[in-house]
């Protein structure tokens, strides 16, 4: 069992910044991917990024490169999305999740954490 808790979510105005964290536990990481996703209401569940666990291989989508910067610190078994130049658009619930291998497809990854809410005013 693997357990994911986010946190740094919040209210922001346009063109701010937020930093989340995802602290994991309850098995080793080494050959996983830890990727972000969001979701707004009445859409689908989206990727932001991913970043492989053993050797920090980043990858991002399209609508979030070069704003939003994923790292992890394996010491403290937690990964973190640094979010710059938010906009109204990037309102959602944000979730990290834990997929064994590398993938971008939410169905992929096995392990979710709870979610934390960010809202970007204009």
């Amino acid at each position: 069992q693997v357990q994911l808790v986010e946190s740094g979510g919040g209210s922001v105005q346009a063109g701010e910044s937020l930093r989340l964290s995802c602290a994991a536990s309850g098995r080793t990481f080494s050959s996983y991917a830890m990727g972000w996703f969001r979701q707004a209401p009445g859409k689908e569940r989206e990727f932001l990024a991913r970043i492989s666990w053993r050797a920090a291989i980043t990858y991002y989508s399209d609508s979030v490169k070069g704003r939003f910067t994923i790292s992890r610190d394996n010491a403290k078994n937690t990964v973190y999305l640094q979010m710059n130049s938010l906009k109204p658009e990037d309102t959602a619930i944000y979730y990290c999740a834990a997929a064994y291998g590398s993938s971008s497809v939410p169905h992929d990854y096995e392990y979710w954490g709870q979610g934390t809410q960010v809202t970007v005013s204009s």
